[in-house]
């Protein structure tokens, strides 16, 4: 987008490029009159702010509007890592960003200490995790303050400390009352390495554990349970909310409503009989997304957990090795074990008409891949109409017959690739053929409800039902580093929670020397505090000796940044109404289900209770997080050997040509990737040595400018030199400003700061200047408050310097100034000591100097004393446009085109006109409809009429790419393609 400003802009605007662009290698080039000392800026600048009352980011007591910027809470590892830096970069950024904008910022910080990466470091070092918690947390607090973050730290939360898990605490006890805490008897995830329960959540789609990465096992103990299912409801459909205007990413929300996975379908029941016929009475109950497809079925799966597996493994001792073998299969194996002497019955065969090609008995498998705890543990096998049933029965069958009674629409039109794969496998709705009896030439949803509502009819074979995948969260853990769970077990009473009064329950002290090559719960062998008195009748009792999920810990820390010296409760409803919910919300993808789905049945669950009966408004519902940034992964450069693929260590190769490294070894090339952060790869990055060497702000603006936020990151500490050398221009332009308002004489009452009025008469350069200074206004405040491009804020800046320091001996102070101005105020947020440092010069001759004494020699020049400290940068507001000035704005927008949330490239496209805008906004919910339709096919259109978009749309439809839906945000300012 750009500004026509005055008689000169519309056409300097086309020709600045090629007027200007031979003056940029002069201006790359010249050098500054003085160089800055990034390091010692870094702590002047550090000592500065700790010294002001209010830092930015620390709200008070002022009428302004409140602000809530939170970046996800670390785990104190003890050391920072660059995923760490550009997470709290980017809220860092945010932070002062909104500040300067005039609100009150709330930007904390807490620490996620309890969790079994502690517990384990400290039982192979023999230390107290305590302990080790609390080393941990001040080197990295040392390591966060070097990093020029704006954090509150007068909120500081550690939630390892009994003054934060006593509210923990109280929250479960909260819980407990309104039922939605309970124990139970359960078949549940037991990692052997860490020797504790997992939550579901916690175990990956191949049945290993998210944290040790051994396979894990099932055991039935009794575990606590959080009734999370509850508010399924709620948590699918408030999704709803996140999504509007992309407030959330669409792959984050896409995430979680697969993980809650509700399914609509049926239940279809299976009879068992034997080698002769005879049913046994035993029915086995399947749900099916696609009861279209039951002409289909070849075999039933069975997981390794179902009740007739477990009962036919007590007397058939091949099915027993089978299962106690299981865990080890390789990953994605569609091993089977044939059931002996059992089939399934097909219900079909309680209608008439049945075809002849169709089977009357299945075969029964028990497969590992059949997950236990969605749709009841079984699943029918339609080899001919998906994939992964097509694979095992050829694994298992061999070649027999595959049946196919799904046919594509006639309507449907394909390419020719996919008329050829459907003759072999067609998985998506279409039309029953000529195998489906009296069904055929249905379509699949009219045939899928007839079948359900025939086979209903026939005995009560079938239903439609709805499931969900969602269960409820297991928080029961067998391990000492957490919060203990506030419950005392009476063999009179029986379940007793913990009075209030009583409240925190601490984790015992365990003798020295315990925490030695030790897993498991110590807790259980603390006898003196495992055993306790029952409140209610006084007798003999027993404490519960398991501990908390982490996940409980950071399900709500946020709320506790609210009010965090309140001793009595959690938060103050009065503290939870001025704050809540968090505005802005960063941190990394990888905890889209887990901390994200917690954190948001936690809150709906507050929002039920006096502490935030708000639950911030209708429009809010109880959500945590009003908006979220997901910042992708930092990668680092990998040197591997192109023979063995073993990671080579930095000392292995030879960097003399950094273009072309070779193996110190034999002086081959290495392979080259970029892989994740790892001290296995040997690709590890420590922030803090890079800040030492080139200073934080450096460090930061590389960051933002290497990639988009949402996409990966692949560090190359090589290009830094762009940043530094940026700094350096700005250096220059800070000082030749200044210089040029003092030649210009004015009197120091004449200048009013960021507000001293440009001239009414300007010429070409200065023209066109100007309007370059509102079009990076523009889009810079768009950037940091819609798109979140925090790439493209640094490279606008880059580009204003390069113009503002354009050789022009005529400039006018005044402009030259306000443009320096401006450009320090946008930069302050992303480079704070760079920023304050050269307002400070830039604003130095505006120090007050003390009157010259009577008795001086009047030839000798008075020496300044007890200057007046020149007011911080963040005391000044983000520039705003000069409407003043402003008379045309360009028809041109830029628009940023995502997929799947992801950036993929940014095209100028018309903004659209005020018709199509409107039509949106009002009418009936009908019109808003076509409105949106309408609105989403013109941006589209106008995407695909420039070449760059022409050219992806282009690719994606020959890789045959099918959009689900397109979400069109700010009218084109943002278009997201979801697959």
């Amino acid at each position: 987008m750009t500004l026509a400003i005055g008689r000169h802009a519309a056409v300097i605007w086309q020709t600045s490029r090629r007027s200007y662009n031979f003056r940029l290698s002069y201006i790359l080039n010249r050098n500054a009159s003085t160089s800055l000392d990034l390091q010692s800026i870094d702590v002047k600048w550090r000592q500065r702010w700790a010294e002001r009352e209010i830092a930015p980011g620390t709200p008070g007591k002022s009428p302004k509007p409140k602000s809530f910027v939170l970046a996800m809470t670390p785990y104190p590892s003890g050391n920072l890592h660059m995923g760490h830096l550009r997470v709290y970069t980017i809220s860092d950024v945010l932070a002062r960003f909104t500040h300067m904008q005039g609100y009150d910022v709330l930007h904390p910080m807490a620490w996620d200490a309890f969790g079994l990466p502690a517990e384990n470091a400290a039982i192979e070092r023999g230390v107290d995790p305590a302990d080790w918690t609390r080393q941990n947390i001040k080197k990295m607090k040392g390591q966060l303050l070097e990093t020029n973050a704006s954090f509150d730290w007068s909120r500081e939360c550690t939630t390892s400390d009994p003054q934060y898990y006593k509210h923990t605490q109280r929250l479960f006890l909260l819980l407990y009352e309104h039922g939605l805490a309970y124990q139970a008897d359960s078949l549940v995830n037991f990692d052997p390495v860490d020797r504790t329960v997992l939550a579901n959540e916690q175990v990956d789609a191949n049945g290993f554990s998210w944290r040790s990465g051994s396979k894990v096992a099932k055991l039935n103990l009794k575990q606590w349970f959080l009734r999370i299912t509850t508010f399924k409801e709620a948590l699918l459909n408030d999704l709803d909310i996140l999504a509007k205007d992309n407030c959330w990413p669409e792959r984050v929300i896409s995430m979680q409503r697969n993980w809650l996975g509700r399914s609509r379908g049926a239940k279809i029941k299976f009879g068992v009989v034997d080698d002769s016929g005879v049913q046994n009475g035993s029915i086995i109950e399947v749900f099916t997304t696609r009861p279209d497809t039951i002409y289909g079925v070849q075999y039933l799966a069975l997981s390794i957990y179902h009740p007739l597996v477990v009962s036919l493994s007590q007397t058939n001792a091949d099915l027993k090795s089978f299962i106690d073998h299981a865990p080890f299969h390789a990953i994605g194996s569609k091993e089977g074990f044939l059931l002996p002497g059992f089939h399934a019955k097909n219900p079909l065969c309680a209608l008439t008409d049945l075809p002849d090609s169709t089977p009357r008995t299945f075969p029964i498998y028990v497969a590992p891949y059949v997950v236990d705890d969605y749709g009841g543990g079984a699943v029918m096998g339609v080899p001919g109409h998906d994939v992964r049933d097509q694979v095992f029965w050829k694994q298992n069958r061999g070649n027999e017959i595959i049946l196919r009674v799904i046919e594509p629409p006639s309507s449907t039109v394909m390419a020719a690739s996919e008329k050829q794969a459907a003759t072999k496998l067609f998985e998506r709705p279409g039309t029953l053929n000529s195998q489906c009896g009296g069904f055929a030439g249905m379509s699949s949803a009219d045939a899928s409800t007839k079948i359900i509502e025939d086979l209903a009819k026939s005995g009560e074979l079938a239903e439609h039902v709805e499931t969900w995948r969602l269960r409820d969260w297991l928080i029961s853990r067998q391990r000492y580093w957490g919060t203990p769970i506030p419950i005392i077990h009476c063999q009179e009473c029986g379940i007793v929670p913990v009075p209030i009064e009583e409240l925190p329950i601490e984790l015992p002290k365990l003798k020295e020397g315990w925490f030695r090559e030790k897993s498991g719960n110590p807790i259980e062998g603390a006898e003196e505090w495992v055993n306790t008195t029952c409140p209610k009748c006084r007798g003999r009792a027993r404490r519960e000796t398991d501990t908390m999920d982490t996940f409980m810990d950071s399900s709500w820390y946020f709320m506790r940044f609210t009010d965090p010296s309140n001793a009595i409760d959690p938060f103050s409803p009065e503290a939870a109404e001025e704050y809540l919910p968090v505005d802005l919300y960063i941190g990394g993808v990888e905890h889209a289900i887990l901390h994200l789905l917690y954190a948001r049945f936690v809150s709906k669950f507050f929002s039920s209770t006096p502490f935030w009966p708000s639950g911030g408004g209708e429009q809010n519902a109880g959500e945590p997080f009003r908006r979220l940034i997901s910042q992708g992964m930092v990668h680092g450069k990998t040197f591997s050997d192109p023979e063995t693929g073993r990671f080579f260590k930095p000392d292995e190769i030879d960097l003399s040509d950094p273009s072309k490294p070779k193996i110190v070894k034999d002086g081959q090339a290495p392979n080259i990737t970029w892989e994740k952060m790892s001290k296995s790869k040997h690709n590890g990055v420590d922030p803090t040595t890079c800040i030492k060497k080139y200073g934080a702000d450096a460090v930061r603006a590389h960051v933002l400018f290497q990639a988009p936020a949402s996409e990966v990151l692949e560090w190359d500490e090589d290009r830094i030199v762009g940043i530094l050398r940026w700094f350096g221009r700005m250096w220059r332009l800070s000082r030749e400003t200044k210089h040029q308002l003092e030649a210009s004489h004015k009197p120091v009452d004449e200048i009013v700061p960021f507000n001293m009025p440009i001239p009414l008469s300007m010429n070409t350069r200065e023209d066109y200047l100007w309007s370059q200074v509102q079009h990076t206004i523009l889009s810079v405040r768009s950037n940091l408050s819609e798109t979140f491009t925090f790439n493209t804020v640094i490279s606008d800046l880059m580009e204003l310097t390069n113009i503002a320091l354009l050789p022009n001996e005529s400039w006018n102070p005044a402009l030259r100034y306000r443009s320096a101005s401006a450009l320090l105020r946008m930069l302050a947020p992303v480079c704070p000591a760079v920023a304050e440092e050269c307002w400070e010069e830039l604003h130095s001759i505006y120090r007050e100097e003390e009157k010259e004494d009577k008795g001086r020699d009047p030839h000798v020049p008075p020496t300044p004393t007890n200057t007046k400290p020149i007011p911080s940068i963040f005391d000044s507001p983000f520039p705003e446009i000069d409407r003043s000035v402003v008379t045309v704005q360009s028809p041109i927008q830029t628009c940023v085109v995502q997929e799947n949330g992801r950036w993929r490239l940014a095209v100028e496209i018309p903004l659209p006109s005020r018709e199509l805008t409107e039509k949106r906004k009002s009418g009936s919910a009908t019109t808003k409809q076509e409105g949106e339709e309408e609105l989403t096919g013109w941006v589209v259109q106008q995407i695909e009429n420039t070449p760059d978009g022409a050219s992806w749309l282009r690719r994606a439809r020959e890789r045959g790419v099918t959009w689900k839906r397109i979400v069109v945000v700010h009218g084109g300012k943002v278009v997201n393609f979801v697959q």
